[in-house]
């Protein structure tokens, strides 16, 4: 995760430096602010991800002399067929309708919809054993 640490702080350099060079030219108030909050965000992230690649062992990606095939193998196990993140984008999709328009009875029910499709998401594959 070192690269990744790496990005955000870089990422992180230029939003503060582009906030200065702002304050300087604009002297806009909201700008200021959205521009140095971006900084302080992405140097939050990027301080965590510097913080947990000092636990994890080295990754290919972190080592310079790393083959293709040092990577090779299972990353993880992604869900070929499942429906649960499309219901979980149609709640999301409604949930900002319902803000944009301000109907507070719909964001209600989105609300609802989108917790039951992030749980269906989440438990898809934690079910109970079969009773025989």
């Amino acid at each position: 995760m070192k690269v990744e640490s790496r990005i955000f702080e870089i990422i992180t350099a230029f939003f503060f430096l582009c906030a200065i060079v702002y304050t300087v030219l604009a002297q806009e108030p909201v700008g200021i602010a959205a521009l140095f909050l971006t900084g302080g965000l992405t140097l939050i992230v990027g301080t965590y991800f510097r913080f947990v690649s000092r636990r994890l062992e080295l990754r290919p990606e972190d080592n310079p002399d790393a083959e293709v095939s040092d990577g090779a193998g299972d990353v993880g196990f992604f869900s070929p067929g499942s429906y649960m993140p499309i219901a979980v984008a149609g709640a999301a999709a409604l949930v900002g309708i319902s803000l944009a328009f301000t109907y507070w009875w719909a964001l209600v029910i989105a609300g609802v919809l989108l917790l039951v499709a992030v749980a269906g998401l989440v438990f898809e594959y934690h079910i109970r054993p079969a009773d025989h």
